[in-house]
């Protein structure tokens, strides 16, 4: 998923944008970095790891400049290392030139062979880097110019922030896959992946960057254009049930309040009486609030997190996400000692995650745990930038209900219909978002390398 962050003018743009970045850690923790420009003269620093680890006092003292860059990295495409940290940066013929990039480009393969058989040479295996090359073989005269070319090259999920010379820039794809925000802080504008950083900082939150839209943010103006031919909006409506932060609105909606209203469907698609309703800890929590609210039964936190453990479905290996699912939750065992339980989880993607955490009620005394789901089953792989790329990830892909119910180890188990979820959307919203993870309709085709050894052959 990524988080992306950029702020001018400012004076402390880069301690700015690490409070930006901190805000947007949940979107990933796998590495961070952050460029600034001072004049003519940029800094950079990138490094595997949480934000907190990646800079220090001394190293944010360094990154001097008005203007300032950063990314949060979680990957799906390219491998774990340094070398594909983000922000990227170049020096071309347009001068200074870094980009943060958010999404999946589904055209990357072919764009990429194209260039490196223009001499394009490769720093990294990112579709990202991609940006970066794009602009500085483009034969536009002006930066304006040269940016909507590239970006008229590309095809699937992007949110990106560009480091062009003095002027920051912030696009979307015409899908609008991916969220991207726009705000003030001081005299300066800022652009986000969430609201959330804004409020970190106290920044005033303006609008949503719109599909389609580019914004160049200069010393003392912004302007807008939308140069691309307008495609149905398709909104990542795994957003709302698991990636966003739940004070951050998104699409111009409150998470929270849509995830409440998830486990409100949630329940009245299957009323259900038992001794308390607990959720899988974060995202889980506010549609177990939602579930509690609709069918009556008492709300109980029986699992409680370490916040000190990141996050299990973002980790990069299986056994990295193995360990953190052992440390990441405890039971309360006085809460759970004898009880039937509802247990409301947000999704269900590998299945491992929900097992362990069904043992782990179990150990603690659960008498009887019932299941439910706030998203319907995930049966389809993701091109836009969601970590499951194949379908023999996706364990509702591959077996039936009562496959996964026992696998997991559940008296039962529930997932909210598609028409339960769509329907729990902001009505301004409704026919507006992707959810080809679900039904398999993708907005855009997914890219030909791919499609042809996976979708085929699942």
């Amino acid at each position: 998923m990524c988080g992306i962050f950029g702020i001018y003018p400012h004076k402390e743009s880069a301690k700015i944008t690490y409070l930006g970045l901190y805000a947007l850690q949940h979107r990933g923790e796998e590495a961070a970095g952050i460029v600034t420009r001072n004049g003519k003269k940029v800094h950079i620093h990138k490094s595997l790891g949480l934000v907190s680890d990646v800079f220090n006092e001394k190293i944010l003292a360094d990154l001097r400049g008005e203007m300032s860059i950063g990314h949060t990295r979680y990957s799906t495409t390219g491998s774990s290392n340094v070398k594909n940290t983000q922000p990227f940066y170049v020096k071309s013929h347009l001068g200074d030139i870094a980009v943060a990039h958010n999404g999946n480009l589904t055209n990357a393969h072919a764009l990429r062979r194209d260039l490196e058989n223009k001499g394009a040479l490769f720093q990294t295996s990112m579709d990202s880097e991609i940006f970066v090359h794009l602009l500085a073989h483009s034969q536009k005269k002006g930066y304006q110019e040269a940016i909507v070319d590239s970006l008229g090259k590309l095809e699937g999920a992007y949110s990106v922030i560009l480091m062009v010379n003095d002027i920051l820039v912030g696009a979307r794809d015409t899908y609008g896959f991916r969220p991207l925000c726009l705000g003030r802080f001081e005299e300066a504008y800022i652009l986000a992946s969430e609201t959330s950083a804004l409020d970190l900082i106290g920044a005033q939150y303006i609008r949503d960057i719109e599909p389609g839209e580019i914004v160049f943010i200069h010393r003392d103006k912004i302007d807008s254009i939308k140069p691309f031919k307008p495609t149905p909006n398709a909104f990542c409506i795994f957003e709302y049930i698991y990636f966003s932060r739940p004070d951050s609105f998104v699409f111009g909606h409150n998470v929270y309040a849509i995830r409440k209203k998830l486990g409100e469907a949630l329940a009245k698609e299957y009323p259900q009486t038992a001794d308390l309703v607990t959720p899988i800890p974060d995202s889980g929590t506010y549609a177990a609030l939602g579930f509690s609210k609709a069918s009556q039964v008492p709300y109980e936190m029986a699992l409680i997190r370490n916040h000190y453990i990141g996050r299990t479905f973002i980790q990069p290996t299986q056994l990295l996400r193995d360990f953190r699912v052992k440390v990441k939750l405890n039971p309360v065992k006085d809460v759970l000692k004898d009880k039937k339980v509802i247990v409301v989880e947000d999704s269900i993607v590998r299945g491992t995650t929900s097992r362990a955490r069904v043992k782990t009620l179990r150990q603690a005394g659960a008498k009887e745990i019932i299941m439910r789901v706030s998203c319907p089953p995930l049966k389809h792989p993701c091109f836009y930038g969601i970590d499951f790329p194949t379908q023999k990830e996706l364990i509702a892909a591959k077996h039936d209900l009562n496959w996964i119910k026992e696998f997991i180890g559940v008296e039962d188990l529930g997932y909210l219909s598609l028409k339960g979820m769509l329907d729990s959307m902001p009505d301004c919203c409704k026919g507006k978002f992707c959810s080809a993870c679900f039904t398999g309709e993708y907005p855009v085709k997914p890219p030909k390398k791919i499609s042809k050894t996976i979708l085929e052959k699942n």
